[in-house]
């Protein structure tokens, strides 16, 4: 059999579950006109308090750290700390040139001093802007201990506990993000009172652009959903809009569930995918749901290697948003953004709102045909196409695949039109999207991108059921087969010892890898996995990762996994 022949076969499995991954499956339906979050957003609250901590100027440029509790949260039989304290944080010139502020909404730990200001970056941007450019940190407020137990609860594990808990007592008030979204809400309103007082030098800031990444972005979407002061939004690597569809998306191209969504495989969100709460929560949540009231221009910024997100997953909610909109997928970076200059993209897009420029039209579409069409009425200054292949998988994560992106320039014809076509990979998927950048009289260039394409258009493991009980399996690369087999001794020999966390283990050599699979209690997956990778490091594997299994096989790479298919 053939690898064409075999990729043949998997199509017709892709084929023949197709509702699934169809843009509109899940939360088609848009919001109504008031959701719980609304009401939880609107509620008074007479714990909201802030306080000026200090203000300076330095380089002629303001910094004012504020103290902010912006609500009270659950109640303490539910959760250790109710109230939820931000270090808000502006910069801004002697005289604000617009009514417009940035709103950057940040992470980090409840329990720390005050900072000393913004981030150089808030500062540079406020410079450059001549606007108010304020930060909102410890969103969501964290850690949290839940009904006692002892257990500190930070990002994901935080947000999956809660999901856990509402889909057990389908109570909205448990959703950390109507505490997410209320959080920004109230620092608009404190920027704005600051703004208007001495220290702010009596000036008027009543419209907001906000941005924010991963969980950040998500309370980016759906703050601009629930307040019209907001203009204009950047969510940041939250490539997941249409949740239900995308996760489904997810599983099928890689087969397991990727580390980095691990918390939600740890509290059984991903075995309860076909579950009506499951479905409620998303309506409640989900910012695809929305869309309608998502008028003001959008910048959504992506990371071509995301570890959580497929970067072909806008398909799943793109043509669903309202204009005006534009889209950047970031190459050879991953969630963290580290070393690209997505940055840049962020300022430029503020400065066209402050400024009054309209987004460029830069308008694409992905055929069926498998090529990516770009119309440009406004003609950029610089072209790009951008593509990497995976010859192996259908995975594009950096962690990975490694900096594999590589570009060349390509020229609109006569009718300011591109259509972008790369050929299916002889092994493995090629991803590919197209790049434009844009001079829209800022300091800095504004790029944006097409979706990402991926050919040959297969999703490997359309056909595994991605809701079983989970169970993990730790791969260890190493040089050679006769090396593998000596890893698999090694872990055997654990096992013999009685060492190894589980004795009914599954121990596979794949070539010049070794996979160890064994099922445990969710909540020890990571301390687990990340022993034995230890141990498989000290025995001389080149490198370690592991996957979450949708019950207790082992996934091998989709190569192998498409010629079983065509047998």
């Amino acid at each position: 059999m053939t690898f064409k022949s075999a990729r043949a076969a998997a199509l017709l499995l892709t084929v023949s579950i197709a509702l699934f991954f169809s843009p509109y499956t899940a939360a088609q339906d848009t919001a109504p006109e008031e959701t719980a979050i609304d009401r939880y957003v609107k509620q008074p609250d007479p714990s909201y308090t802030w306080k000026v901590v200090s203000s300076k100027v330095e380089d002629g440029v303001h910094i004012v750290v504020i103290d902010m509790t912006s609500q009270t949260w659950l109640t303490p039989d539910k959760v250790n700390r109710t109230k939820w304290q931000h270090w808000v944080t502006l910069a801004f010139p002697e005289k604000v040139k617009s009514n417009v502020a940035m709103l950057m909404i940040g992470g980090g730990s409840n329990g720390r001093a005050a900072p000393n200001g913004p981030d150089q970056m808030v500062i540079q941007v406020a410079k450059a802007s001549g606007t108010v450019v304020a930060e909102l940190r410890m969103t969501p407020n964290q850690p949290l201990i839940f009904h006692n137990d002892g257990r500190p609860r930070v990002e994901d594990d935080l947000i999956g506990y809660c999901w856990d808990q509402y889909l057990q007592t389908k109570d909205p008030n448990w959703l950390p993000r109507n505490a997410m979204v209320k959080g920004a809400v109230r620092a608009m309103d404190t920027i704005t009172a600051v703004m208007a007082s001495e220290t702010g030098n009596h000036q008027t800031v009543d419209q907001f652009v906000v941005a924010g990444a991963s969980k950040r972005g998500w309370t980016t979407w759906l703050t601009g959903a629930v307040d019209k002061r907001v203009v204009g939004i950047v969510p940041i690597v939250i490539d997941v809009l249409n949740v239900n569809t995308s996760m489904r998306h997810h599983f099928a191209a890689y087969g397991f569930w990727a580390p980095a969504v691990g918390n939600y495989v740890q509290h059984r969100i991903m075995e309860r995918m076909s579950d009506p709460a499951l479905e409620d929560l998303y309506k409640l949540v989900d910012p695809f749901a929305y869309r309608d009231r998502l008028t003001m221009p959008k910048l959504v910024l992506n990371a071509a290697g995301d570890q959580f997100f497929l970067p072909d997953s806008s398909q799943f909610y793109w043509d669903g948003l309202p204009s005006p909109k534009a889209i950047r997928y970031v190459p050879n970076t991953d969630h963290g953004m580290d070393g690209s200059d997505a940055i840049e993209t962020v300022s430029a897009f503020y400065l066209g709102i402050v400024n009054k420029r309209p987004l460029p039209q830069f308008d694409w579409k992905i055929n069926e045909d498998g090529t990516i069409r770009v119309a440009a009425k406004d003609k950029p200054r610089e072209l790009r196409l951008w593509q990497a292949t995976n010859p192996e998988a259908r995975d594009f994560r950096l962690e990975t695949l490694g900096k594999k992106y590589t570009s060349q320039l390509v020229e609109l014809n006569g009718e300011g039109e591109y259509v972008a076509k790369v050929p299916e990979p002889e092994a493995g998927w090629t991803a590919f999207f197209v790049e434009a950048t844009y001079d829209n009289g800022a300091t800095v260039p504004l790029k944006v991108t097409s979706g990402v394409r991926v050919v040959p258009d297969v999703l490997p493991f359309a056909g595994k059921d991605p809701s079983q009980p989970a169970s993990v399996t730790v791969i260890g690369s190493t040089l050679d087969k006769a090396a593998a087999e000596a890893i698999r001794a090694g872990v055997e020999a654990l096992v013999k010892q009685g060492k190894f966390p589980d004795d009914d283990v599954e121990i596979r050599v794949e070539g010049q890898r070794c996979y160890v699979n064994w099922q445990t209690a969710p909540d020890r997956f990571h301390d687990e996995a990340g022993g034995l990778a230890k141990f498989l490091e000290g025995q001389g594997c080149r490198t370690v990762s592991f996957q979450l299994e949708s019950g207790p096989e082992i996934t091998l790479p989709p190569n192998g996994q498409l010629e079983s298919i065509g047998k």
